[in-house]
């Protein structure tokens, strides 16, 4: 990401560098950093600005464009993006404007637009409430497959939890005895609206529990493991499960191919006092020295189930990815259910909202292994209706909708005669 030297750091600043480096150059907001300079503090404000700006992208464009005969350069634009997002975020207007403006002045390729700046935020309708704009629409390649699955009525649903800044979910450890103020899901976990910095939590420090989406924390009670068993964790990082799996007693190997999202596994084990055996390798090419009672494998997706968390997503992918990423959902599965002792248990799961990576994924290994069944889920905070004609867990972000919603998965939980 490029950085202007010549600009003082501010939280501001650093959110439209951020804007400027996922949507000029493609990159994902997870790979970025904030400029140097910055508390942590205001790195966490940078990047909250920089994620809401992206998940109201369309709203604030509709507001700009009549303001303006055409659109600036990007840099320009990303810091009216901004501005527009903290004026609708109540936030004193004069402030916003003279940051804006500034920030505009400060560069030498963008000081003379510091004018329209000024003119156009002026002209922002007060009070400005996005939420009463459309919701904004998911992109072409991804929409179509889902209204042809699911309908228009579920979809405009989905585009709606999606327009909605998303709570945090924690899930505490069995035996948790300090945690935060939040309210109860059905399937256990812990939904707080507004937590604050995570780390000064109660119960962070003590390694009460840890942040996990409420839909991906099913994908491990799914699977059911006992005390004792041996299990697999595939494609482990960043390691929710990883820590549910330990919890429940199993003696648990979580592997992943990348080395640096190993680390934050490593760093919760060590502050929730869990314990795996790490191991950073291939799986395509990682051989096991002894079978596993259970495996449990969260292949790699398109993570269209996670725009509510991640709205620079449609702006990063177009779906050419796709074939290639079932292509290796189905060769990672097939490899995994050969490191399954008889009668073991493997849960497949994506956090997928496309059939291709998740209905169709199952039939497909059903066909390529008759021995196989699926187990039937049974676990609390599951709807029968989530439950598809495979057997398997659909999980849209649209359930829920009134506490939050929750991440898109599919998860299903296959025997090995």
């Amino acid at each position: 990401m490029t950085k202007d030297t010549s600009a003082r750091v501010t939280a501001r600043g650093a959110a439209i560098a951020l804007l400027n480096a996922v949507l000029s150059e493609g990159r994902m907001l997870a790979q970025l950093a904030a400029p140097d300079g910055l508390s942590p503090a205001d790195r966490a404000r940078a990047e909250r600005l920089a994620t809401e700006t992206l998940r109201q992208l369309d709203r604030i464009d509709r507001v700009l464009k009549p303001l303006m005969r055409k659109a600036p350069p990007l840099p320009v634009l990303n810091t009216l993006r901004l501005a527009v997002l903290e004026l609708s975020q109540g936030t004193a207007a004069h402030g916003v404007v003279n940051e804006a403006v500034n920030a505009i002045r400060r560069n030498r390729k963008t000081q003379h637009m510091a004018g329209l700046v000024n003119a156009v935020l002026r002209a922002v309708p007060q009070p400005l409430d996005l939420s009463t704009l459309p919701a904004p629409m998911l992109p072409r390649w991804l929409r179509q497959p889902l209204v042809h699955t699911w309908g228009r009525e579920v979809v405009t649903a989905i585009e709606a939890i999606h327009a909605q800044t998303p709570p945090v979910d924690l899930t505490p450890k069995a035996k948790a005895t300090d945690l935060p103020e939040g309210e109860r899901l059905p399937n256990g976990s812990l939904r707080l609206a507004n937590p604050g910095q995570i780390s000064t939590l109660p119960g962070y420090a003590t390694g009460d529990w840890w942040v996990q989406d409420a839909a991906a924390s099913l994908a491990a009670r799914l699977l059911a493991v006992k005390a004792g068993d041996q299990v697999l964790d595939l494609c482990a990082a960043p390691g929710g499960k990883t820590l549910q799996l330990a919890d429940a007693g199993a003696k648990v190997t979580a592997l992943d191919i990348s080395d640096a999202r190993m680390s934050r596994l490593r760093e919760n084990l060590a502050r929730t006092g869990l314990s795996a055996e790490l191991v950073v390798a291939d799986a395509l090419t990682w051989q096991p020295a002894e079978r596993f009672d259970a495996i449990l494998l969260d292949a790699p997706c398109s993570a269209t189930g996670t725009l509510r968390r991640h709205p620079d997503l449609p702006h990063i992918k177009d779906g050419s990815e796709i074939s290639d990423l079932v292509a290796l959902q189905a060769a990672l599965l097939d490899r995994a259910l050969g490191w399954l002792k008889p009668g073991g248990r493997l849960v497949f799961c994506t956090c997928s909202l496309l059939p291709a990576e998740g209905e169709e994924q199952l039939s497909a290994a059903l066909e390529r292994h008759p021995t196989l069944s699926v187990i039937a889920p049974e676990i609390s905070g599951v709807d029968a209706a989530w439950i598809s004609k495979e057997g398997g867990l659909r999980l849209r972000p649209d359930y829920w909708s009134e506490k939050g919603g929750m991440d898109g998965f599919f998860m299903a939980c296959l025997k090995k005669a």
